[in-house]
């Protein structure tokens, strides 16, 4: 955990920014897999571990605005629990380590919701994801679970957003140590990458990296040959030679800060000229996306720039023709690129994501974009110093898609269907990287991992 007095001052700035009323946290309980006993590995919800720093199941909190209190919520071990999980911290020493002043059993949350109701208070609260949580809240506030997120608390929301979204030097140096077992995840993966190797190796043993540096992977790690599926959880190919893997991972630290990387490897260790010519364009789109990150500039502006560097690279490689600048308003380079540049990161991969990624990404400035492929974007708004983010363009040869925009003849003043045709076999390619904005510009989190062609043979060489 963080100093108590991290937690002391995020909690006040939380309350000076709230207007009056009563903001509720509840904790994540424990989620079951197959039988009650048997649970997922645990997460706490990210908002919980931001204010109140305990990773534990069955924790809930309130903030009261007007009177200026703060209560955590649990319930201490038996005898029982003792003998099957030892000795545990009080739940008050619990409240006292992250600087809250009272503690109380969690049955008497709903005694004191009850009562601020009865009083005609608000209770502020933000939507809920996890099923038994929905269910809390319909108790504790009489909110069927289809209608909580219409009744969650937009002014905690954007208050939450305003604190969550500028990282402090504690954060940082979380983020920092995710980097870091992220460049070890990418660097294993691309030293045991050999056709004949099944997938679900990799995987695996990328993902008993993270468990063994931190929390476990930040979210299911994307392995494949066949990456032009964004996010292809299937683990089940053997990689042949001539293939192309996409490894998109990362991993959490013990407090829960992420990582995010992807990289696109061949498989035998070396980059055909086809596979070249498409990876060196989505390099040039990485390192100029990073280039031009600075406080104040839209990262709507950063992608539609590298969206201009990819649809330029394929009228060169003659997959695209016309004008790059047009074709981009047209949006004819989302066959190729059809999602955004990135999304903000932290205690999330996709930060604050579960309380409505409108307010994260954007707000009365930059609105999202209703043209295919940059609707996806998540970020868009201007950049602070403090923000952190990914930058993740790629190029993707997808068949189904290639077949609907052919038959339909779209955009085909800027698209070479004849060549398109012949790369429909490729796969895709994406590369990733996490940016810190500074004061003055950005700078990459982490220790670089491979990214040039050379580089990412020479690494692949030394395990042939």
């Amino acid at each position: 955990m963080f100093p108590k007095s991290i937690y002391v001052k995020r909690r006040r700035r939380l309350r000076r920014s709230m207007r009056s009323g009563i903001l509720l946290f509840l904790g994540n309980p424990e989620a079951s897999m197959n039988y009650p006993a048997n649970t997922y590995h645990y997460r706490q919800d990210s908002n919980f571990l931001y204010f109140f720093g305990h990773s534990m199941a069955g924790l809930a909190a309130v903030i009261d605005i007007d009177n200026k209190t703060e209560i955590l919520f649990g319930n201490d071990v038996d005898i029982d629990d003792i003998i099957w999980m030892g000795p545990q911290e009080s739940i008050k020493s619990k409240a006292e380590r992250v600087g809250v002043a009272r503690s109380e059993p969690f049955d008497r949350l709903s005694e004191i919701i009850s009562d601020a109701i009865r009083k005609g208070r608000r209770i502020h609260f933000t939507p809920p994801y996890r099923a038994n949580n929905k269910l809390l809240l319909e108790k504790l506030l009489g909110i069927h679970p289809s209608c909580l997120k219409d009744h969650s608390s937009v002014e905690l929301i954007k208050a939450i957003v305003a604190l969550r979204s500028v990282k402090d030097r504690y954060e940082i140096a979380e983020l920092e140590k995710a980097a870091l077992t992220g460049y070890e995840m990418h660097t294993s993966a691309m030293k045991m990458a050999k056709p004949g190797v099944k997938e679900q190796q990799i995987a695996g043993h990328i993902e008993g990296i993270a468990l063994k540096q931190g929390n476990g992977v930040s979210f299911p790690v994307i392995l494949s040959v066949r990456g032009e599926t964004l996010h292809n959880h299937c683990h089940k190919n053997i990689m042949l030679n001539g293939d192309l893997l996409l490894v998109d991972a990362g991993a959490a630290t013990n407090m829960d800060y992420a990582c995010d990387y992807t990289r696109t490897i061949p498989v035998n260790g070396k980059f055909t000229p086809k596979q070249k010519t498409i990876y060196e364009i989505v390099l040039r789109a990485n390192q100029q996306a990073i280039e031009a990150i600075k406080p104040g500039v839209k990262y709507l502006d950063i992608h539609l720039l590298a969206c201009h560097v990819v649809a330029q690279g394929l009228i060169e490689a003659g997959l695209m023709k016309g004008n790059s600048a047009e074709a981009v308003k047209a949006g004819a380079h989302a066959l190729f690129f059809p999602h955004g540049l990135g999304h903000m990161m932290g205690l999330d991969v996709h930060d604050m994501e579960d309380i409505g990624q409108i307010y994260v990404g954007y707000d009365d400035e930059v609105r999202p974009s209703t043209q295919f492929g940059t609707a996806y974007l998540r970020l868009g708004r201007r950049l602070q110093p403090g923000f952190v983010l990914t930058v993740e363009p790629g190029i993707y040869f997808i068949p189904s898609l290639i077949d609907l925009w052919k038959a339909e003849n779209k955009h085909a003043e800027f698209i070479n269907y004849d060549l398109v045709e012949e790369f429909k076999s490729f796969g895709g390619i994406r590369i990733e990287d996490g940016v810190l904005v500074t004061t003055d510009g950005c700078r990459v989190l982490g220790k670089p991992v491979p990214k040039t062609v050379d580089d990412i043979e020479a690494i692949m060489a030394q395990n042939r």
